[in-house]
């Protein structure tokens, strides 16, 4: 690895490090000052920005944003919320299971800005430390993506697999990544379940409740989304969303269903592309959604946040990697020949770097094919792409801290020392684990 070479990737990391510095737009903007040096200061050949999955993602997060106008996203919480309420000493187990498969429907982790403060109301009236389901819950809400078939980590994956000469379908990623997650997410929950002090033996806690202002401010209040009317509307647009979500699932099952021109059927991310949007069309015309409130919801701009992200640091990172893509494939051809589940671990310190799934598939997946790994090991290890709760900064934890109003729920004083990384460590390491036997099993 030459001076220059380490320079460059230096270069590289500097721009990721200070977007994720910045958050929100600035992880794709700053990512550009990176890619506009390598371009124009070493003169490096420019990458491919990643249009398709770019595409896929608006899309997808137009559907749901639509949806979410329309009311539907509420009547979806409020579904959760009574499994929930109705078991409430079993929410440490519940509440990840409930964040998981919102965004497996929808795509995005960011619905649990809704159901977090109902998961924290419903603990602390139980008398459960807010920290078991809260950590879990939000550690979940970011599985998720690698299961859900309109996820941009997911279609990439296939897209990309398929251009590799791996035949792989979207349901045959989930058929996966779903039953490895939920066991990740079960084994997380399990080691949550008596984490910490109980409230009634939490001296901090304890002293608190002393404080009158404290006192209300914790048990004064309730979150709930049960007492929201939820109209025809909202739910005839979640049949819209499902029955679309059911359709792209569909034409990958069965691709002999798509239309084709010369012998070439019709690809995958274009028929997500029109289903997604047909089906946001239908919720605006049959289901009175406003398209004024769906680009002011959070999973719009949330869906938009992503896909600057994802422009920014896919190709910043495509040119760096398709420069010197046979120096890569010397260092580490002997690593990934002996230990190809290796590449677990480089997936894992690139996402905590760039906060995106779908990043972290379109930027590393190519090289990990081009260094001959086999498509089976690299659907196996998926998992290991969510490793961005490791450094507290993403918003969903930042907001689950936030909604605790009993103080469990902490980012702590050495950073690291977080609420979050036990679950997210055990989640991850046995998704993967389980994924990677399954996928040997089944490929």
């Amino acid at each position: 690895m030459s001076l220059l070479m380490i320079l460059q990737l230096l270069i590289v990391l500097g721009a990721l490090w200070v977007g994720s510095r910045y958050g929100s737009l600035a992880l794709g903007a700053i990512s550009g000052i990176g890619l506009a040096i390598l371009v124009f200061g070493f003169s490096l050949k420019p990458g491919t920005p990643p249009t398709d999955v770019i595409y896929i993602i608006i899309a997808a997060v137009t559907c749901a944003g639509i949806m979410q106008a329309s009311g539907g996203m509420d009547w979806l919480i409020q579904i959760a919320e009574r499994l929930l309420r109705k078991h409430p000493d079993r929410i440490t187990f519940l509440a990840p299971l409930c964040t998981f498969f919102l965004t497996v429907l929808v795509g995005t982790g960011h619905v649990v800005y809704t159901l977090m403060p109902i998961i924290c109301d419903i603990a602390l009236k139980k008398g459960i430390r807010p920290e078991r389901p809260c950590g879990v819950a939000s550690i979940a809400s970011q599985v998720g993506i690698t299961c859900s078939p309109i996820a941009a980590a997911v279609v990439a994956f296939v897209s990309i697999s398929n251009a590799n000469g791996f035949d792989i379908t979207i349901p045959g990623v989930l058929m996966i990544s779903i039953p490895a997650c939920v066991c990740g997410l079960m084994a997380a929950a399990a080691a949550s379940y008596h984490r910490g002090l109980d409230l009634d033996k939490d001296p901090q806690f304890q002293a608190k409740l002393k404080d009158p202002a404290q006192y209300e401010y914790i048990y004064g209040s309730s979150a709930t989304s049960l007492d929201k009317e939820i109209p025809s509307e909202a739910k005839r647009a979640v049949y819209i969303f499902i029955a679309a979500l059911c359709v792209i699932v569909l034409f990958a099952a069965v691709p002999s269903l798509l239309p084709s021109w010369d012998g070439k059927a019709l690809k995958m991310n274009i028929v997500i592309q029109i289903v997604m949007i047909s089906a946001a069309a239908m919720m605006i015309i049959f289901c009175k959604a406003s398209p004024k409130k769906a680009v002011a919801g959070p999973v719009w701009q949330s869906g938009m946040v992503a896909v600057v992200a994802i422009y920014g640091i896919a190709w910043l990172a495509d040119t760096y990697f398709s420069n010197y893509m046979d120096e890569m494939q010397v260092m580490l051809t002997d690593i990934v020949k002996e230990y190809p589940w290796s590449i677990a671990f480089v997936f894992f310190l690139v996402s905590v770097l760039i906060n995106s799934q779908g990043a972290v598939v379109v930027a590393m997946l190519p090289l990990a094919y081009s260094l001959g790994i086999a498509g089976p090991i690299l659907l196996g290890v998926l998992p290991s792409v969510y490793g961005y709760f490791f450094i507290p900064n993403y918003p969903s934890d930042i907001a689950t801290v936030n909604f605790d109003r009993s103080g469990t729920t902490i980012i702590g004083k050495y950073l690291l020392n977080h609420s979050f990384m036990m679950p997210g460590l055990i989640c991850v390491s046995t998704s993967t684990i389980v994924a990677y036997l399954l996928s040997m099993l089944f490929y």
